[in-house]
């Protein structure tokens, strides 16, 4: 199972905001190209993000479920991805002082990507997932409009450097 862990300048709360908005989800979640619908109620477990992934022209249509919703501490989803296959995906978040940790866990649950030698799929979901908690980092941090440096702002001040 890939793991990834990202401190991020915001509380708990923001990131289950972004989170909860299943119209954000291609905005953080890498590999998903657009969002087609978000079923009422979501993220109740049981509802469904209906997207697509991958680049046009080959571009597939998919869904995402939520299996399990415990703001702010735990999400837990099923990326589905055929005919990759599907994955479950653990998003465990916790306060640190002003700050929160999110650990995101991922691995291939069914078809041909469970096929896959361990520690090559943990090494491509981990370089997938270290930039999906980045993306999802802007998006949380931004909600939380904090005086201190954000991801972003960081970002800017190390490159002009």
């Amino acid at each position: 199972m890939s793991r990834n862990v990202r401190v991020l300048k915001c509380s708990p709360d923001d990131v289950f905001a972004v989170i909860a908005d299943g119209w954000l989800f291609p905005s953080w979640v890498v590999g998903a190209s657009r969002m087609r619908e978000v079923d009422e109620g979501w993220p109740t477990p049981g509802t469904e993000l209906h997207h697509s992934f991958g680049v046009w022209p080959a571009v597939i249509d998919d869904t995402t479920s939520s299996i399990e919703w415990n703001p702010p501490h735990r999400a837990v989803l099923k990326a589905r991805g055929w005919p990759i296959g599907e994955a479950l995906v653990v998003v465990d978040v916790k306060p640190r002082g002003e700050d929160t940790v999110v650990r995101i866990q991922e691995d291939a649950v069914a078809g041909p990507g469970t096929l896959v030698p361990k520690p090559l799929l943990d090494l491509a979901l981990y370089i997938r997932n270290r930039e999906t908690l980045h993306r999802l980092a802007y998006l949380a941090e931004g909600r939380a409009h904090r005086s201190e440096r954000s991801t972003a702002e960081r970002e800017i001040s190390e490159g002009s450097e």
